[in-house]
């Protein structure tokens, strides 16, 4: 699961600047280990310092400023297992991109492809036959996310089609 994305070095002593991409900057506190790059290259986190939507980490092993340089753009990674838990009806952006979309009815319409963030709510950008077809994240349209069954029922207000 991505939490961050390594934008370059940060002084001379190896220091990551990261974006933050997770909704739960805290966690840094707590996450011990990270995983770098494409093949996912563990790191022992030694200092994790948040600032508003960055994160500088130090992490073991990366001692330099040319170490450090090495990582830029790479993703930053945790196992799926350490995702922290969410309250009811929350769910991981992750976690809700491919469901199935139905109707109420059981009428299939697509898949979720993307999620917009507004101001408001976010929104499920679904792929149809047709086109997109968007969906406001709210109670009078998503009716209930199964992600076990890995579906999405939804009611299509007057409209929306």
């Amino acid at each position: 699961m991505v939490i961050a994305r390594v934008l370059g070095p940060h002084g001379v002593r190896g220091e990551l600047k990261c974006a933050v991409i997770t909704d739960m900057p805290q966690r840094f506190a707590t996450t011990r280990t990270v995983y770098l790059g494409p093949a996912h290259q563990p790191f022992r986190v030694q200092r994790a310092r948040v600032q508003g939507h960055r994160v500088l980490l130090q992490l073991e092993g990366i001692t330099t400023r040319d170490q450090a340089e090495r990582w830029r753009n790479a993703l930053v990674e945790v196992p799926r297992a350490e995702r922290a838990a969410l309250p009811k009806d929350t769910y991981y952006w992750q976690d809700v991109i491919g469901l199935s979309v139905v109707t109420e009815e059981g009428e299939r319409l697509g898949a979720v492809r993307e999620i917009l963030r507004t101001g408001a709510n976010d929104v499920y950008v679904v792929g149809t036959d047709t086109g997109e077809l968007l969906l406001p994240a709210i109670k009078d349209v998503i009716r209930r996310i199964d992600l076990e069954r890995g579906e999405m029922v939804v009611h299509l207000l007057e409209g929306m089609r």
